[in-house]
């Protein structure tokens, strides 16, 4: 299990390049998180429940990091990976899914109190994912050491307790402190939770290590945990996708000149992982746009992303200015795009009258799309790999979603998927066609839909192969893992 000193220290970076480099060496190895927080979901593989009536595997939610583990192990997602996804709601509230199933909304307190009892099912969702691999690679979430926590803790040490595994530790020495972190963590654990730990891992360095070796003699001394190995900066890591929102709170260098994309960061913003095709692009800037700035006067398109709570996240963009500023783009003859959440944000109103994302009620939304939209029903999870017969380009991606949408608007599709049974309108388009809007998670990953979406846009695109870029990313992130710790060591760990 690697555990973290703190939040966004990289474990699931670093689980994901220790996934790919003990796979390659031939090794059956599979990502394993009790419980994950994020908004980031991917659809996953649901073994516990028979095909449907069309043949198809039912289809669970996982967090977005254990599907690229996943994927870095060359294995298809499971529920397993991720037995219980925590997705935020509120401030004080998520909706709980439990091996890929909605449980029902849950304050915190009371999801704390009732987690406990969620253990069974986790232990077997481990258990069945040691059965079928040779390695099983834990993350932990958060901090280890949150020893308030510990009685009901199901995915740190209590977990490690209960399924008896050898602890790694690893800290980030790039947001300092990590001295602290390390002998702060020892000091914090019981006697018990200090012997499981069997070394400490150092992320994120730069310059000369002689400096700061000392600093290791002491964290060993007044620990007994020796120093596994130390990791360097990876500079490929924005390729990949980020496990949650806190990876947009950090300054990020502008990408290509050219086509301009701005995106508002939403409070409870989901799957943001859609823009990173769009960003990787050397003709396009995507531009995260915070609460208290407005939408650039620049921009050429207008990008509404996923949200856990449309309703809620309505009313951050008229908090912020944001719709005033969206529907001026608008007049101003420029683009907006919606995709999931923000498809619901473009039409004329967004009801919930059973309160599945907060305060039962209804509310308005920016009006650019002739369409309304109930929250409400049983969760639509779906992988998607069609044609699209609009632009002729095959489409991957996937659906996410509660809520049924409808109105005239839907009567103008952007999409027309064809699975091979007739083509099935997906989404909408504005009359002008200059606003559009789709449930499809994963569009702008397809990449000859990419390159048609930005030449219809007035972009030109680079011919880029996103998922390859991936794949190399994940290569290159186990090439590191190979070239700054010593695996063999690492494997001996394992029992």
């Amino acid at each position: 299990m690697i555990q973290g000193t703190a939040s966004d220290v990289g474990k699931s970076m670093v689980v994901a390049g220790l996934c790919r480099a003990f796979t390659r060496r031939g090794l059956v190895v599979r990502p394993f998180k009790a419980q994950n927080m994020s908004n980031n979901a991917a659809v996953a593989s649901d073994s516990d429940f028979p095909p449907g009536p069309d043949g198809t595997a039912p289809k669970g939610e996982i967090g977005r990091a254990q599907a690229v583990q996943a994927r870095a192990c060359k294995a298809a997602p499971s529920i397993h990976m991720n037995p219980v996804l925590l997705k935020p709601q509120t401030d004080i509230g998520s909706q709980v899914v439990l091996r890929g199933r909605v449980l029902g909304n849950c304050p915190a307190r009371f999801y704390h109190k009732m987690r406990h009892q969620l253990i069974p099912a986790v232990l077997d969702s481990f258990n069945r994912l040691a059965a079928e691999a040779d390695l099983v690679l834990v993350e932990g979430a958060g901090s280890g050491a949150e020893i308030y926590l510990r009685e009901s803790d199901i995915t740190n040490m209590r977990f490690a307790e209960a399924a008896d595994l050898p602890v790694v530790f690893l800290s980030d020495i790039d947001r300092g402190g990590l001295m602290a972190a390390i002998v702060g963590s020892y000091e914090l654990l019981s006697e018990g939770d200090r012997a499981r730990v069997v070394g400490y891992l150092i992320n994120k360095f730069r310059g000369d290590f002689s400096l700061f070796e000392p600093a290791c003699k002491i964290m060993t001394e007044r620990t007994g945990w020796p120093m596994l190995g130390m990791l360097r900066w990876f500079d490929k890591a924005d390729r990949l996708p980020a496990e949650d929102s806190l990876a947009l709170e950090r300054p990020a260098e502008a990408g290509g000149k050219g086509l301009k994309i701005a995106v508002p960061h939403l409070s409870r913003i989901a799957n943001f992982d859609d823009l990173d095709p769009l960003a990787a692009e050397p003709g396009v800037t995507v531009v995260w746009v915070h609460p208290g700035h407005p939408i650039p006067a620049d921009t050429d398109v207008v990008v509404l992303p996923g949200s856990k709570a449309t309703r809620t996240d309505l009313a951050v963009l008229r908090r912020n200015g944001w719709d005033i500023d969206i529907l001026a783009h608008v007049r101003h003859g420029g683009r907006v795009v919606g995709l999931c959440a923000g498809f619901q944000m473009l039409g004329t109103m967004v009801r919930d009258p059973d309160g599945i994302e907060g305060a039962p009620g209804e509310t308005p939304g920016l009006g650019l799309l002739d369409i309304e939209t109930v929250i409400g029903g049983s969760k639509r999870l779906v992988d998607l790999d069609a044609t699209d017969a609009v632009s002729g380009c095959r489409v991957t991606g996937y659906e996410m979603h509660m809520g049924v949408t409808s109105g005239a608007g839907l009567e103008r599709p952007w999409l027309r998927l064809d699975h091979g049974d007739g083509p099935r309108p997906e989404g909408a388009v504005s009359a002008d066609g200059r606003v559009m809007g789709s449930y499809v998670h994963g569009l702008f990953g397809s990449d000859a839909f990419r390159g048609h979406w930005l030449g219809r846009v007035g972009a030109e695109a680079a011919g880029l192969d996103f998922e390859a870029r991936i794949e190399a990313a994940l290569d290159a992130l186990a090439d590191h893992c190979e070239a700054n710790l010593d695996l063999d060591s690492l494997l001996a760990l394992a029992r």
